[in-house]
């Protein structure tokens, strides 16, 4: 028997395999609620070419602010008060849908914890020359020096805070992960670094290889 023909045997009756990412345990601690509450109507959003209802809306809560965000009906999040730990859970995690859409609940789960106590941080490099950017309106609008001829900039988001420490550097701080890097890649779409001569907006610790210019 052929080794290719025993390797499709075994897969073919090993057991389901768990999302290792979704079963992992979040920790929390005693200043971190969590409340659950059912959405009516609820939203659908489409996932491929299957819709997904998200029936539910869970509020997280802590030192620095809270979070929200929708989940679908067959999601389940148990938080024990005593352990602080919080668990994910799935009606079928043998469904592809449910068992990709677990691992996923679970990670911006743990990004909401993290954030309502620590918050999220996006360090914008600005490197150029001239190349700056300003905090302006108490804080409400950035705006950015990258070259252009006209001014530009954007409003800071709510639940967002902007500090620049330095001319070229810019602080972004938040509850929800996803809005602060949101934010970042907004503000670097205005000037993403060019391959040449390495000019534009860094994000944390991006870095880009220097192209040789073209002679013809």
């Amino acid at each position: 028997m052929s080794m290719s023909v025993i390797n499709k045997r075994l897969f073919s009756v090993s057991s389901i395999i768990r999302s290792h990412v979704g079963a992992a345990v979040i920790y929390s601690n005693p200043e971190t609620h969590i409340s659950l509450t059912t959405l009516n109507p609820p939203r659908l959003i489409q996932k491929g070419r299957k819709f997904l209802k998200l029936s539910q809306n869970v509020t997280v809560k802590g030192p620095k602010g809270q979070v929200s965000m929708d989940i679908p009906d067959f999601a389940h999040i148990e938080s024990n008060g005593e352990t602080h730990k919080i668990h994910v859970s799935v009606d079928d995690d043998s469904n592809s849908i449910q068992k990709a859409m677990w691992g996923t609940l679970r990670s911006h789960m743990n990004n909401h914890v993290i954030g309502v106590n620590e918050g999220h941080l996006a360090i914008l490099r600005f490197v150029g020359t001239g190349y700056r950017a300003t905090v302006a309106k108490d804080g409400k609008y950035v705006g950015v020096k990258v070259g252009a001829s006209i001014p530009q900039g954007l409003d800071v988001p709510q639940g967002i805070s902007v500090k620049s420490p330095t001319p070229t550097t810019l602080i972004i701080e938040g509850c929800d992960k996803q809005q602060v890097f949101l934010f970042a890649a907004k503000l670097r779409d205005f000037h993403p670094p060019e391959p040449y001569k390495g000019k534009g907006i860094y994000v944390g610790d991006e870095t880009i290889k220097i192209k040789n210019k073209k002679i013809k």
